[in-house]
């Protein structure tokens, strides 16, 4: 059983520009206290063929986290379309939200994102060279495709005699941090940058 589950996610301002920043509001519950951070990371998938293409739009750390009920907005900037093929911007592609501790990827968001011209005519008749600055995406947050990973919360306590067992639910007792969120750090914050 997880320790941490994400209870929803908005996607605020969609559809937006193509060169708009994301704006992903996650809320998440954890039923056992964390003593080391989350780690959130926003991948936007360049190419379907390689994934070379794909960008890191964002990495964000949080923690440590007690029980209870948490939501922040994490807002990275667009991908680099300089760092994406031509014929790759225009289409379907992937946007992956994920959720890792202790370096352990434990819960995968992915979501179809259509990037179109904002103009009939532009989608209709294509100009040869992409205007970028006419490109707008579409998150489809209808139906994003959820995948959960085991892992172990509790490296420490390796030994199964150690283990205390993960709650099966939230009791109210348990909701007192409900809307206090540990400030998220940037990848840079850990690096010391």
């Amino acid at each position: 059983m997880s320790a941490v589950n994400i209870t929803n996610v908005t996607v605020l301002d969609n559809p937006a520009s193509f060169l708009s920043s994301f704006q992903f509001e996650i809320s998440y519950e954890c039923l056992a206290p964390l003593q080391d951070d989350l780690e959130w990371k926003l991948i936007y998938v360049g190419s379907a063929e390689d994934e070379t293409y794909d960008q890191l739009l964002e990495s964000v750390f949080v923690g440590p986290v007690n029980v209870g009920n948490y939501r922040f907005v994490l807002q990275p900037d667009p991908p680099d379309p300089s760092k994406i093929r031509e014929e790759d911007i225009i289409g379907v592609t992937v946007l992956l939200l994920t959720c890792s501790y202790l370096g352990q990827e434990f819960v995968r968001v992915g979501y179809y994102v259509n990037n179109d011209y904002d103009d009939e005519q532009l989608r209709e008749e294509p100009p040869q060279k992409v205007l970028i600055d006419r490109v707008q995406r579409n998150i489809l947050t209808d139906k994003p495709r959820v995948t959960k990973f085991p892992i172990n919360f509790r490296p420490e306590n390796s030994e199964r005699e150690e283990q205390a067992p993960l709650p099966d639910h939230v009791g109210e007792e348990e909701d007192q941090n409900e809307g206090q969120l540990p400030l998220p750090k940037s990848k840079s914050d850990e690096d010391g940058a």
